[in-house]
């Protein structure tokens, strides 16, 4: 027990990486019958899989999927890339310099706007063109074997909404608009519900928290808002 609640974060990690391959393989391999009710829900479980990638790939910019430093470097490289081929070198010191300059002209993740140009300028802010030419190949390769309707639906659909989750609970929501002078992280948090902070953003809507306490993983987030709540 002791071992594993030491390297449970790895476990954690690699649950979702290995459950995101799972299902993939599962949906590529089905026939899409959009009157079986059980589409529906592989296809919300793919999006809320995507966004764990990515989740996953955060923490371990933060050193807290593994103390072991080359093994949290491979799980948020993995991870990273398995979400639309993002790179996780290019994400880790972006990712560094929104914490040090937080809702600042220097922070890469904010905008003074609204709601649809801050979007799009956080997509030009990460996406590359590299990455739109892997998943042009990638997406010709998976033709080969696969029905197009299912590679779109369960592979290409999810991630595009999965990145707009991971925008609007994670950086529109926490930081638009004012924050008191007493804020010191320019950072919000979504109401007290456990429930819908893990389904909506793995508790990213606590928000304020994580720039609080950056060290604490995904899964140990709701703990800190508890905590936060006594104050």
């Amino acid at each position: 027990m002791h071992h594993f609640n030491r390297h449970k974060g790895t476990y954690i990690a690699l649950t979702i990486i290995l459950l995101w391959c799972f299902c993939l393989v599962t949906a590529f391999l089905i026939e899409v019958d959009f009157s079986n009710p059980l589409i529906y829900i592989l296809f919300l479980f793919q999006i809320h899989l995507y966004t764990g990638l990515f989740i996953t790939a955060h923490d371990a910019m933060h050193g807290v999927v593994s103390a072991n430093k080359p093994l949290n470097k491979a799980i948020g490289t993995v991870s990273a890339a398995l979400f639309a081929y993002n790179s996780y070198p290019r994400l880790f010191p972006k990712h560094h310099l929104h914490h040090r300059h937080v809702a600042t002209d220097e922070d890469p993740d904010f905008y003074h706007g609204s709601f649809i140009p801050w979007y799009f300028k956080f997509l030009m802010q990460y996406v590359t063109i590299w990455q739109i030419i892997l998943m042009a190949i990638t997406y010709n390769v998976l033709l080969l074997f696969f029905p197009q309707v299912n590679i779109i639906l369960f592979w290409i659909v999810p991630s595009i909404l999965a990145t707009l989750q991971l925008f609007y609970f994670g950086t529109y929501l926490p930081h638009k608009g004012e924050h008191r002078a007493d804020n010191k992280h320019k950072a919000r948090s979504l109401q007290k519900n456990h429930w819908l902070a893990f389904i909506s953003c793995y508790f990213f809507g606590y928000h304020y928290e994580h720039h609080h306490a950056p060290y604490v993983p995904w899964w140990q987030l709701y703990k800190e808002k508890e905590k936060q709540l006594q104050y």
